[in-house]
């Protein structure tokens, strides 16, 4: 039930609590899941008692001192979890200087009780795969009667109230949702609901159905159309285009998009990092951390 910890690029060290042992239990059977092809359900059997959670998770704390995250997570979707708000409370209170995160499938946030809950969390980190009903429902499979645009109408409404920091992750499938015309549709859609963070990854380990990632330079293509909101493409295989800026064309790609620390050192040339260190130094850029990623943005 409880496992790690796990050394994340994205949020440090991670303590893993799976809410539902031994099986797949999701609303969704997406084509991409690691795990096998399951019916679709809205209950997790067997659910873990909530004293055995606690009582694993210090037993993990006490081992790993180093823990920066406790992770909510599933063989399939966490929020579907019977008593989410009672486990989110008592793990607040043993948890000490780590953040409590979910990584969720977002239909919970259509659940005014789920959503209550997941107000006691510091990070919540929504998947949006497309903002297309069609593609939606082609990639997610999802319970039959649920319509994307509500979900990203509720996801809006949780942000809103949510004072921890909400992360969208979007996953690309090789001839789903990996075109310009999907990622307009879904940069409408991000700047709506206006997350802290996006973050854009394609398949990486076998998938449940016979669908394939995409490469590296298309992540970046399609990242491109995601505007005003800070980006992360994470991918196994790093982008082997090196590009060349300006301090102008620095700052005017910043002002577009803020670009990760990552990003920096994988796509920026030697001249262009120079470059970006001296507007750092002359006070023009500035360097903050958003859900644990370091970005580089524009001073206004």
């Amino acid at each position: 039930m409880v496992f790690g910890p796990i050394n994340s690029r994205r949020f440090g060290m991670s303590l893993g609590i799976d809410l539902s042992v031994g099986q797949k239990c999701c609303n969704f059977d997406c084509i991409y899941c690691e795990l096998s092809g399951a019916k679709t359900t809205d209950k997790i059997a067997n659910e873990p008692p909530i004293l055995q959670i606690i009582s694993e998770v210090k037993a993990a704390l006490r081992e790993h001192e180093n823990i920066d995250v406790i992770t909510l997570t599933a063989n399939g979707e966490p929020t579907l979890y019977t008593n989410l708000k009672e486990l989110i409370a008592q793990l607040n209170l043993i948890k000490g200087g780590a953040k409590l995160l979910i990584l969720s499938n977002a239909t919970g946030a259509l659940k005014p009780e789920v959503c209550d809950a997941l107000m006691g969390l510091d990070i919540v980190k929504f998947s949006l795969d497309s903002a297309l009903q069609k593609t939606f429902k082609k990639i997610d499979r999802g319970q039959k009667g649920l319509m994307v645009d509500d979900i990203i109408e509720a996801i809006a409404k949780f942000r809103r109230e949510f004072k921890g920091q909400l992360v969208l992750e979007v996953l690309v499938v090789k001839g789903f949702n990996d075109t310009f015309a999907e990622f307009e549709a879904l940069n409408l859609a991000i700047n709506k609901i206006r997350p802290v963070r996006v973050d854009i990854s394609t398949i990486d380990r076998p998938p449940a159905y016979p669908v394939k990632g995409v490469d590296s330079e298309l992540l970046h293509e399609l990242a491109e159309h995601i505007k005003n909101v800070p980006c992360v493409i994470a991918s196994a295989k790093s982008s082997d285009k090196v590009m060349e800026f300006s301090k102008d064309e620095i700052l005017e790609l910043l002002a577009r998009r803020p670009q990760s620390q990552k990003n920096v050192q994988e796509n920026f040339s030697e001249l262009s990092r120079q470059n970006l260190s001296e507007l750092l130094d002359d006070g023009k850029v500035y360097k903050t951390q958003v859900a644990g990623v370091w970005f580089y943005k524009v001073r206004i």
